[in-house]
């Protein structure tokens, strides 16, 4: 797996109960990495598939690194799942998503090594039945409908009220997610991935 022996990730395995999953999240407020959430009720395989959801937030399209660093390295499709929202915010980051593809791509057909040619980064997008503020609850919920084999998340940038009574909505994606969530903070000063 990606994630394994790779010091740019940091791995977190644990029990699938939401205090266990909180103090995780809480813990991991200040991580520079991109951190993967593996609890007792995932099952683990091969990456074919990542599962990109796409809000209208800005910090949304700090996935586009993430994500198209673990397709080159594992050779998955990457679903992006655009928030079904009333405003054009949501569809502005899913091609800002799709242009740093496009980027890497075009970078990979013009190295001179003719193997490169066949690591071309593969994706679709995808119109979500919810709106950006019940989208990682859809993605969580999907997982049968896409089969992906990760799904990538931006944490939370600040708990409100309802994250602190109710919980924050990447917590409950985790307990929902039959497959490994990996967690992006969304502030750029803690962002960090090498290539």
């Amino acid at each position: 797996m990606i994630w394994e022996n790779n010091d740019d990730i940091r791995l977190i395995e644990c029990e699938n109960k939401s205090r266990v999953i909180q103090r995780h999240l809480n813990d991991c407020r200040d991580e520079r990495r991109p951190y993967v959430f593996i609890t007792n009720t995932m099952k683990i395989k091969p990456l074919h598939r990542l599962l990109v959801p796409v809000s209208m937030l800005e910090e949304e399209t700090y996935k586009a690194e993430i994500c198209t660093y673990i397709a080159r390295k594992t050779g998955a499709h990457i679903i992006l799942l655009q928030a079904k929202d009333y405003g054009s915010r949501a569809r502005q980051n899913v091609n800002r998503i799709i242009t740093h593809i496009e980027a890497v791509n075009k970078r990979i057909q013009e190295a001179p090594d003719a193997e490169n040619q066949s690591s071309l980064i593969t994706y679709e997008v995808v119109l979500a039945r919810k709106n950006s503020f019940k989208l990682m609850q859809e993605a969580a919920e999907r997982q049968r409908d896409f089969y992906h084999d990760l799904l990538i998340l931006t944490a939370s940038r600040d708990y409100g009220l309802d994250d602190i009574i109710f919980g924050p909505p990447e917590r409950k994606a985790i307990q929902r997610a039959l497959v490994p969530v990996m967690l992006v903070n969304p502030r750029e000063d803690l962002f960090s991935l090498c290539d």
